[in-house]
């Protein structure tokens, strides 16, 4: 697995269990759906600038973002 599948896929599971669709995501994030769909697949390479937007708008530090173990 890539990196952009790896941060796509941590993305994907703190918004599932904080309950965000990827409307409320993309919307508090100031970024487009769709962007985020693409994002969460892996398909795109994110800039640390909208990781930030992302973890901020998900309520979790930059570091417990990449404290999952799919980042060791």
């Amino acid at each position: 697995m890539d990196i952009k599948e790896k941060i796509g896929k941590r993305i994907k599971y703190i918004r599932e269990s904080k309950g965000m669709s990827q409307k409320d995501l993309a919307y508090s994030a100031d970024l487009d759906r769709s962007y985020i769909a693409s994002v969460e697949n892996g398909a795109r390479n994110i800039s640390i600038v909208n990781i930030e937007k992302i973890a901020h708008a998900l309520k979790v530090s930059l570091a417990t973002f990449f404290s999952s173990d799919e980042f060791y």
